[in-house]
């Protein structure tokens, strides 16, 4: 088996899709698959697709397509598969669970990815931590689960993956910055500050590769904007990590050089107290 959320839903057997076609039998699959040989629990299930006023016939109607899934799964297993859906689709004491390896699921490659990522990073290993965070981004198709009409289950999930998303892009951006490569991240960094005007990870990271690459003045100009939208916008002034950045490239400390830098330390935090 193997299923795809980081992006449209899509699972195959044997190479043949699984994938329902109705909207409410997809988020069943898509909430099973988010925990591949965990029972996800009826209550659960029924939140996802009916919200906290289900109807008297809720119940039924989930047998109904979890019954389509298992049609579906023995379709595509064949006669001659080992196992059936139903050992496949298993029905468990107060909810049901898709017996199949994390490793089959996208988003688990994926979370073992980043954490290699964070670990060779923890360690000074920026070449193998850069690697692995562009490995697990690669698996990204899209947004999470981006053709599904979500209930609130999955809504959370989504928002945690595309949380998680960001975290291991600035992660990599750390990690390629430790490497001195200020300058082929410059693109990337205008988009994502773009995208996210008020994100003050990104703009440090921004400071700082325009900096090394000798555009101070571009530099300083981002922390300015960002100062504007934060306290035009929140009534907050920028945190004192990056107010102390801004204040060391007006000094031009040599802190900012990509060889005195921390090598064990993420950008944001190069002038933490």
């Amino acid at each position: 088996m193997k299923i795809q959320v980081l992006g449209p839903l899509s699972a195959e057997v044997n190479g043949r899709s699984i994938v329902p076609t109705a909207g409410k039998p997809r988020q069943v699959l898509a909430l099973l698959a988010l925990s591949p040989g965990r029972v996800v629990p009826v209550a659960t299930l029924i939140e996802e697709l009916w919200g906290a006023t289900p109807s008297p016939s809720a119940l039924a109607t989930l047998q109904t397509y979890i019954l389509q899934l298992r049609r579906r799964l023995g379709s595509a297993m064949g006669s001659d598969g080992p196992g059936t859906a139903k050992e496949v689709l298993a029905t468990r004491p107060g909810g049901y669970v898709l017996e199949t390896t994390a490793e089959s699921v996208d988003v688990h490659t994926y979370e073992r990815l980043v954490a290699e990522g964070r670990s060779a990073f923890e360690t000074g290993d920026d070449v193998v931590a850069a690697d692995r965070f562009q490995q697990a981004l690669a698996l990204w198709q899209g947004s999470a689960l981006v053709d599904l009409r979500v209930g609130p289950v999955l809504r959370i999930e989504v928002m945690r993956l595309e949380e998680s998303r960001l975290c291991t892009v600035g992660q990599r951006i750390d990690a390629d910055l430790r490497l001195g490569r200020h300058t082929e991240l410059l693109p990337e960094l205008t988009e994502l500050t773009a995208r996210h005007p008020k994100h003050e990870v990104l703009h440090t990271q921004a400071m700082v590769a325009l900096y090394r690459a000798g555009r101070q003045a571009s530099a300083l100009e981002v922390y300015r904007t960002l100062r504007i939208r934060l306290v035009e916008e929140l009534g907050v002034e920028p945190s004192p990590q990056v107010q102390r950045l801004h204040q060391a490239m007006l000094t031009g400390d040599p802190q900012l050089d990509v060889a005195a830098g921390g090598r064990r330390t993420s950008t944001f935090d190069l002038f933490a107290a």
